[in-house]
């Protein structure tokens, strides 16, 4: 437990000390993509935990972490001119590593992994950064895996999306994301989970941006 947390503050450490080109408000911003608006489905927890903040693999005090690989999700949320949107909350919500919901319709009570949060929040900062600790989405029936994310600011419209992993099968076949007909829109929802190096406990690390085509005046 120990090596976990010492491992998640390097990673947020590290990930913090993003490269001067990409923090340049406006620089290259023809080459930004609006990311694509997707509905948050049926699961939104109908009731959130007490424990909301942005580490999901570990609630509360608790010593035992949820199941599943771990996962660093992190990014900034800026407008298409590449300006952060600060002090906005992102939302993330997503399966157990058994393809359970934090909802009571949201799957099998009974695989439930009561050690997983199944859904957290956290406040942009000053350079519109956001993280989070999951674990890699799971696939369930009729769903390719994905992870549900909202950004909410005041002055703004709650806007919804989903993230999918890069690589899998299921993403051909999945019927939300290919509702995105636009190539370069939908290939910006997908992002890879590459190994963060020199973990001793397999992590994942992963960058999901959101663009969004208005934001309110900061």
């Amino acid at each position: 437990m120990k090596n976990q947390k010492s491992n998640r503050r390097s990673f947020l450490s590290q990930t913090c000390q993003l490269s001067p080109l990409f923090l340049v408000p406006g620089l290259m911003a023809e080459q930004l993509t609006i990311t694509p608006m997707q509905t948050p489905g049926p699961f939104y927890p109908d009731k959130l935990p007490l424990d909301t903040d942005n580490d999901l693999v570990l609630i509360n005090d608790s010593l035992t972490p949820s199941v599943g690989t771990i996962a660093y999700l992190g990014g900034r949320v800026t407008d298409a001119k590449g300006n952060p949107l600060r002090h906005a909350t992102v939302e993330l919500w997503q399966v157990d590593g058994n393809g359970v919901y934090l909802h009571s319709r949201g799957g099998s009570r009974e695989k439930q992994d009561s050690h997983f949060q199944g859904y957290g929040r956290f406040l942009t900062d000053s350079k519109g950064r956001y993280f989070f600790r999951t674990i890699k989405p799971n696939a369930y029936p009729g769903r390719t895996p994905h992870v549900h994310m909202s950004v909410s600011s005041k002055g703004m419209k709650k806007f919804t999306t989903q993230c999918y992993v890069k690589g899998e099968p299921g993403n051909k076949r999945d019927f939300i994301l290919n509702r995105v007909k636009d190539k370069a829109a939908r290939n910006s929802l997908i992002i890879p989970f590459d190994p963060v190096p020199g973990s001793k406990l397999g992590e994942l690390a992963a960058n999901f941006d959101i663009v969004l085509g208005r934001t309110p005046e900061n």
